[in-house]
C-alpha cells in the first residue's frame, strides 16, 4: 500500500488540451481543477499586497501558499494551451488571467450563444426516432443536444427529456409507452429507467420478429416441397396412360399389338 501512494505522487495528471470546443474543454478542465483544490483561485484570484504593507508571519505564509497554489494551477493550464494561442494572451501571470482570456476569446458573445441555443433548441424539438434505428443510438443523439444545450446556459430538467423521448418513438412503442407512464411517476422517472425500459422491450420485438420470421421460413419450405411431390406424381401418371396404348374416340382403349 505505501509503495502504490509513493508511485501515485509521482504519476503525471492527464491534462486535457483544448482543441477549439471550449465549452467541452472548460468544463473538464474545470472539473480537474477543483479536484485539486485550484478552483478558487481562478474564480476569485488573488492580488500581491502593496509594497508598504506590513504582513504578519500568518498573513505572509497564507499568501506564500496562495502563490504556490496559483503557480501549480497557471502550470496546468499552460499544458492545456498550444503556444500559438498563449502568445495573444497578453495578460498571462496568474492562472485566472489565463482563464479569463480563454473564455473572451473562444465563449462567444452573447449574441452567438443565443443563436445556437436556438439552433439546439429547434433540433431538439424536432427530433423523432428513426424507423430502423435502435434505442441506444436515439437516446445518444437526444442526450447529445440536451447536453449541449445545458453547456449554452439552458437550464434541462429529466423530466423533459424523458417526456421528450417518450412522444417521439415509433407506432410499434405506442402500447410501451402507455404502460411506462400508467405505471411510473413520469416526474421522478430517471432517465437511465426509461432508457432500461425500451431496451428490453426492443428486445423482445426483435425476439419475436425472428421467430416469425423463421416462422415463415419454414412454411414456405413445406409449401414448396408439397408442390414439387404433387407434380412429380402427376407425370408420373402420365407417363402410364402414355406407355398403356391410345385410347379411341369413344374412350375405349386400344390395345398395341401382340406379338
Amino acid at each position: 500500500m505505501a509503495t502504490d501512494k509513493v508511485k501515485d505522487q509521482y504519476v503525471q495528471p492527464v491534462i486535457t488540451r483544448f482543441d477549439g470546443h471550449y465549452d467541452h474543454w472548460s468544463m473538464l478542465m474545470e472539473n480537474f481543477l477543483r479536484s485539486k483544490e485550484y478552483w478558487n483561485l481562478i474564480e476569485i484570484g488573488f492580488a500581491d499586497p502593496a509594497e508598504d504593507v506590513v504582513l504578519t508571519e500568518t498573513q505572509r505564509k497564507t499568501l506564500e501558499d496562495q502563490r504556490l497554489k496559483d503557480l501549480k494551477a497557471k502550470n496546468y493550464m499552460l499544458q492545456a494551451i498550444d503556444r500559438t494561442i498563449l502568445e495573444t494572451i497578453l495578460e498571462k501571470n496568474t492562472s485566472k488571467q489565463i482563464w479569463d482570456s480563454m473564455k473572451k476569446k473562444y465563449q462567444g458573445t452573447t449574441r452567438v450563444k443565443r443563436a445556437q441555443l436556438q439552433a439546439l433548441r429547434k433540433d431538439f424539438e424536432t427530433l423523432h426516432i428513426k424507423p430502423r434505428e435502435s434505442v441506444d443510438d436515439y437516446f445518444s443523439r437526444t442526450m447529445t443536444i440536451a447536453s449541449k444545450m445545458k453547456l449554452h446556459g439552458k437550464k434541462m430538467a429529466n423530466v423533459t427529456v424523458v417526456e421528450k423521448i417518450l412522444r417521439s418513438m415509433t407506432t410499434k412503442f405506442n402500447y410501451v409507452v402507455c404502460s411506462i407512464e400508467e405505471s411510473n411517476d413520469i416526474d421522478i422517472l430517471s432517465i437511465d429507467e426509461l432508457h432500461s425500459s425500451l431496451l428490453v422491450h426492443e428486445q423482445r420485438f426483435k425476439s419475436e420478429n425472428t421467430t416469425t420470421e423463421e416462422q415463415a421460413l419454414k412454411t414456405s419450405t413445406h409449401v414448396e416441397s408439397s408442390s414439387s411431390r404433387g407434380r412429380g406424381h402427376g407425370r408420373g401418371r402420365d407417363r402410364g396412360r402414355g406407355r398403356g396404348g391410345r385410347s379411341n374416340r369413344d374412350g375405349s382403349r386400344q390395345q398395341g399389338p401382340f406379338f
